[in-house]
């Protein structure tokens, strides 16, 4: 169908995916439904003991459970979708569940970077100013905080949902991927799009960049701090510094491969965002939660009590 621009309408587009072999595709399908159900349900433990234990009500568990929650949303964004088309021949999507695809994708991704540096920020204030850690961090400013993550997310995701659909697409409507993105998007557009091109960089890129950068100086900063001090609880703090540290490489360092290249898709880019969209939301539960004695106590106290229940 041709519109006024002269240049082809999409409707739908055709995914590629993993691979073409039906073998490989069930092999696939089973290892990336048992991490969909790890990931779902550790992070839902995780909720529910911290909601469940009144010990861990201040702000770090908080935080920590807002970061399981967007941990659920943003793997249920393109594995779901995966696991069902290793059952299809011919995979296909429409534009409007693409459009929605790329939007949630970015949206949870930036609120869980942002909600990276609120962690690093509750740490600071925690190792830097103990004594008014109470008035910078407290349950009102604990909500802002949340709030403020979530609203920054979604402003992230709104505008390249904007920039996403006023590219125009022509044929042939390819996607050599699991999911919609930017990257494919942009290689389908039919005239020259650099000014959107560009904002894109700057608003996923640029921000991804940015937030790693942040956050490895605060870590840094915290990090030779404790380094003067050599008191039991502060090589307990540095520990818990070091697992942040972690989860910030795995969650930065494939985003800013996939996006940190303005105007063009690296190489391995699948592999890479398989590991970002699958596996990725595993890594927070087990870091933060086995290095953390009071997450793990409570959780099998949880664990212990829902089967005395379930006994009698």
């Amino acid at each position: 169908e041709m519109d006024h621009k002269n240049y082809t309408v999409v409707r739908e587009f055709v995914l590629l995916g993993l691979s073409q072999n039906h073998e490989v595709q069930m092999i696939l399908f089973f290892f990336f439904l048992l991490f969909y159900m790890i990931i779902l349900s550790v992070n839902i433990l995780i909720i529910l003991t911290i909601w469940g234990d009144s010990q861990l009500g201040s702000p770090m568990y908080v935080f920590l459970a807002n970061l399981a929650f967007l941990d659920i949303c943003y793997c249920s964004v393109t594995p779901p979708r995966m696991l069902a088309d290793f059952f299809s021949y011919h995979k296909t999507i429409s534009y409007s569940a693409c459009m929605a695809q790329l939007f949630f994708l970015h949206f949870l991704g930036a609120a869980e970077a942002f909600l990276l540096m609120v962690m690093a920020y509750d740490r600071y204030i925690a190792i830097c100013k103990p004594l008014h850690y109470s008035r910078f961090v407290n349950r009102g400013v604990c909500r802002i905080l949340v709030g403020a993550t979530w609203g920054g997310g979604f402003i992230h995701g709104i505008i390249l949902f904007a920039l996403s659909i006023q590219l125009p697409l022509c044929g042939p409507n390819i996607l050599d991927n699991f999911f919609c993105d930017v990257h494919q998007l942009v290689k389908l557009a039919c005239t020259n799009t650099y000014t959107v091109e560009v904002l894109m960089f700057i608003n996923n890129g640029v921000v991804i960049i940015m937030c790693f950068t942040l956050l490895l100086i605060s870590y840094t900063v915290l990090l030779l701090k404790l380094q003067t001090q050599s008191s039991k609880a502060n090589r307990k703090v540095a520990c818990t510094c070091v697992s942040h540290i972690i989860v910030v490489l795995v969650m930065c360092g494939p985003a800013i491969y996939i996006y940190g290249l303005p105007f063009q898709a690296p190489p391995n880019e699948k592999i890479v965002a398989v590991f970002h969209t699958a596996i990725f939301p595993l890594t927070n539960p087990m870091i933060y939660t086995f290095c953390n004695k009071e997450i793990k106590g409570s959780m099998w106290k949880f664990v212990s009590k829902y089967i005395l229940w379930i006994g009698k």
